[in-house]
């Protein structure tokens, strides 16, 4: 029998709100992170602080929201109504304080619990909030929600409003660093929700005209069927259109504002009520995945006191719209009842186009219909042996939603590499998928080889992506291949597969290089691992002497007791990004035949380290 644990009055702890927060950071803002995933928690803070400006501007109190984000620290200002000067240090610092509970007020607002600027404070090794009302301004400042300082109510000729500084610290945000591209699609969704809202991000300005038509348009990464479809109503607006080429679906949620990454009852009610629309339209039953496939989509809806699965507020839990109001589900459906049937109507160009499309897609699925049962069949055998998947235990035990977002599946190529992650992992949250050679390049290929390849069909099964990522296991999907040409050659192959078939997973951020050391440094008495050569210079300038150097050829040369290290709290990421260019041409150009073109790009770009002796 277990001896019985020692419980006591002195096993009782009553804690200071800000040291709660700082003990479960993962409460009130996710995972923590070092900046490299979107749904990292210093962007959590960033929206927590800008969330509030954007209240101020949805209730009429200032058109303008100025962003900075330099050196580690942020700074928000903007041009409402300010915070009142006497509740200064309360809003900040007391829990459950706030005007939020006000539902007259921020009917519809994005915040409505009074933690979210708590938690950035508490989070912040050094925080300021400044209030300018009524001529007058106050400051005050803390330090890891520790109040430190309250300036004095002093006169101020300064525009009314609020501003608020901080640096998220390091003891929390590991070696974090802002990539930018984050910030600003966060700055460009906020805009796109709020036009007539102009946001400046470090000077730069911000703007929408036209709500998600912009949205859907500034993020085309493929040639369209036909124009975007733009639909607005009290409460609801929608933007859609359809991929020439991409049989995915793609979509952004949003809810008050909110980007709903992973979507919701909403995200749900829409795909739904668009089939429900099309096939009455159409006066034919067609298949719902015909009817989606190649789906560009956006909606948004503002709901009284929405119901958020977490504090991140990333997938809306609400039923309904309101205490009164209809489901989610009726309201969407009965708006695209009547307005998208209505443009079909007035625009029947748009309505053959798409009819065109669900036909090429039913014929598509038909022809495919064979190999996809073999396929999964054989996925589903695969997995049975255990043959490629070393799977983690969050999708085999009743844990938290939450958790989910920690989930990692790592590709990687070769049994020596694999089997140093898979002796390294924590097996709780991180899986890895095992590689058998180099990946086929299937740019210009159908979707079928997907389901004919084998690693590509486990691969995908691996995922559960083949309908979207609406049920995608692995929140991160971190590719780890060897720093050499081969492994550069593996990456691109893997990249291309998800580009050419699963181009959302990119876009919406969960694709990943995982970065390992090159070199390992040492003496005596100290190691250091380094990941360029920049950084072995300064490690053997640092030891001193003749330390002894290590050049990693390969993932399966470093000891699963040393990988252990970068796979886990010390994990370097490089997010997989896309810019401006659509994906058919990036593709073309990179994967393509224009050899000509190609090699005088990789000669105009090649990068050689004069001082490593190898490239002499």
């Amino acid at each position: 029998m277990t001896e019985a644990v020692l419980y006591n009055e002195d096993n009782i702890r009553s804690l200071e709100w800000q040291e709660h927060i700082r003990l479960r950071p993962g409460m009130y803002i996710g995972k923590l992170g070092d900046g490299s995933s979107p749904d990292d928690g210093i962007y959590i803070l960033i929206k927590e602080v800008v969330d509030n400006s954007v209240d101020e501007f949805v209730m009429g109190g200032g058109r303008t929201i100025e962003v900075g984000v330099q050196n580690g620290s942020v700074t928000v200002r903007d041009y409402g109504r300010g915070i009142p000067l006497g509740k200064l240090v309360d809003v900040v610092s007391k829990m459950n304080t706030g005007a939020k509970y006000d539902s007259k007020a921020f009917k519809k607002s994005v915040g409505l619990n009074g933690v979210g600027t708590k938690a950035v404070n508490a989070l912040s090794s050094d925080f300021m909030v400044q209030a300018f009302r009524d001529g007058q301004s106050k400051s005050a400042s803390f330090s890891q929600g520790i109040f430190g300082s309250e300036g004095q109510v002093e006169p101020s000729s300064a525009r009314q409003g609020t501003k608020v500084v901080f640096t998220p610290d390091a003891s929390i945000f590991s070696n974090y660093r802002f990539q930018m591209e984050y910030v600003e699609r966060m700055v460009w969704n906020y805009v796109y929700l709020n036009p007539g809202l102009t946001i400046y991000l470090n000077g730069e300005k911000y703007y929408s005209e036209n709500g998600l038509k912009d949205l859907l348009a500034n993020n085309l990464s493929s040639e369209v069927m036909h124009e975007i479809i733009h639909l607005r109503g009290e409460d609801i607006e929608v933007a859609l259109t359809h991929a020439e080429r991409s049989q995915s679906e793609q979509y952004y949620s949003f809810v008050n504002g909110q980007h709903t990454t992973q979507g919701g009852t909403h995200h749900g009610a829409f795909r739904e009520a668009l089939v429900t629309v099309l096939r009455n339209y159409f006066n034919k039953n067609y298949d719902a995945a015909d009817i989606r496939q190649s789906v560009i989509g956006a909606v948004s809806i503002k709901v009284i006191e929405p119901v958020f699965e977490s504090q991140t507020k990333t997938k809306l839990g609400s039923q309904d719209m309101g205490p009164e109001g209809p489901s989610v589900r009726a309201f969407i459906l009965d708006f695209l009842k009547t307005e998208l049937d209505n443009f079909l109507h007035r625009n029947q160009d748009v309505a053959e186009a798409i009819q065109k499309k669900i036909l090429r897609a039913e014929r598509e699925r038909k022809d495919l219909a064979g190999i996809q049962k073999l396929a999964r069949e054989r996925a589903k055998k695969s997995n049975l042996h255990n043959r490629k998947l070393r799977d983690c235990k969050v999708h085999y035990n009743d844990i938290k939603h939450d958790r989910r977002l920690e989930t990692t599946l790592f590709i990687t190529e070769g049994d020596s590499a694999s089997g140093s992650i898979t002796a390294s992992r924590d097996v709780q949250t991180q899986a890895v998928f095992s590689l058998k050679g180099k990946p086929l390049n299937c740019y210009g290929l159908t979707k079928k080889v997907v389901y004919e390849n084998e690693e590509f069909n486990l691969l995908q099964a691996a995922l559960n992506i083949e309908d979207g990522l609406e049920e995608l296991r692995y929140n991160n999907v971190v590719i780890a291949t060897d720093a050499d040409v081969d492994g550069m050659h593996i990456r691109l192959l893997l990249i291309t597969f998800f580009l050419q078939f699963f181009p959302e997973l990119v876009q919406e951020g969960h694709l990943y290089i995982l970065q390992t050391p090159l070199f390992r440094v040492r003496n005596k008495q100290k190691t250091i691992y380094c990941y360029d050569e920049g950084e072995k210079r300064a490690a053997v300038e640092a030891l001193g002497s003749k330390p002894e150097i290590t050049r990693f050829k390969g993932l399966g040369e470093i000891s699963p007791g040393e990988f252990k290290m970068f796979i886990n709290a010390d994990i370097r990421l490089e997010p997989v990004m896309l810019g401006k260019e659509q994906i058919e041409q990036l593709l073309e150009f990179y994967m393509g035949k224009n050899t000509p073109e190609r090699q005088e790009f990789i000669i105009d770009h090649l990068k050689i380290d004069k001082d490593d002796p190898s490239n002499v």
